[in-house]
């Protein structure tokens, strides 16, 4: 009984060594996985520029105020329509009204202000896909000091209305990108791609062209260039067989 007892604890010690050696050789070879990243871009133009600019009339009689602002307005609707850009193009915002007062000291300590005048404020947006016909009246707005129109703009923003087309090529780009990568890594190693595993978009961003920009986490969308350059990447995982 003793021997018996012996012979089943020494197989009992061979199958587990079996089995734990089994086990190391599995952790120490597993499935082959390579990932890689991809990456592409495109440059393209804007096809769309929004632009908005303000002016304005102070006055201590509302209605007068706001009879010059209209006159203003009329002003500057002749101007952009004479300068080529379309009417429908064109479209002027709700008035602003609000009081300026003049703050009062006496020996350092405030006693109160006094009403200067009503300020009414207008602004007017154009949207157009004709870029360079916006671009050279935003240049030449100055003009309208000379009819008596004090007019003040910002920079132009540019936009691409063809971006979800632009965007799935740069997708297509950054997958065969990844795809090749893969291969080249795969047949370094002595291996083969096999099955696609998984896939990650990466952060799509929008940056000026030759501008220096730098690139977000969260992605960058750059509305300050007309020309501009579209960059994404993806990430892929693959077996290796």
């Amino acid at each position: 009984m003793k021997y018996v007892s012996a012979i089943i604890f020494a197989i009992a010690i061979v199958v587990a060594a079996w089995f734990l050696g089994n086990s190391y050789v599995s952790r120490a070879n597993p499935d082959g996985v390579i990932s890689v990243t991809g990456s592409g871009s495109e440059n393209f133009t804007s096809d769309l520029i929004v632009w908005e600019g303000r002016f304005s009339q102070v006055s201590q009689n509302l209605e007068m105020a706001y009879n010059e602002l209209n006159r203003d307005k009329a002003t500057v609707r002749n101007y952009l329509i004479q300068k080529g850009i379309k009417e429908e193009n064109i479209v002027f915002n709700s008035v602003q009204t609000s009081e300026r007062r003049k703050e009062q000291y006496e020996k350092g300590n405030y006693i109160g202000s006094i009403f200067q005048g009503y300020q009414l404020t207008q602004n007017v947006k154009i949207e157009s896909n004709d870029v360079e016909k916006v671009e050279q009246v935003s240049r030449e707005i100055t003009e309208l000091l000379n009819k008596g129109v004090q007019f003040n703009s910002t920079p132009p923003r540019y936009y691409y209305t063809k971006l979800a087309d632009l965007k799935i090529e740069m997708i297509s780009k950054a997958t065969e990108d990844a795809r090749l990568r893969a291969e080249k890594i795969a047949e370094n190693s002595g291996g083969r791609l096999g099955a696609l595993k998984n896939a990650n978009l990466g952060v799509f961003q929008i940056t000026g062209q030759n501008s220096g920009e730098d690139y977000s986490w969260s992605g960058a969308y750059n509305t300050a260039d007309k020309k501009k350059t579209a960059s994404i990447t993806m990430r892929l995982e693959y077996e290796i067989d």
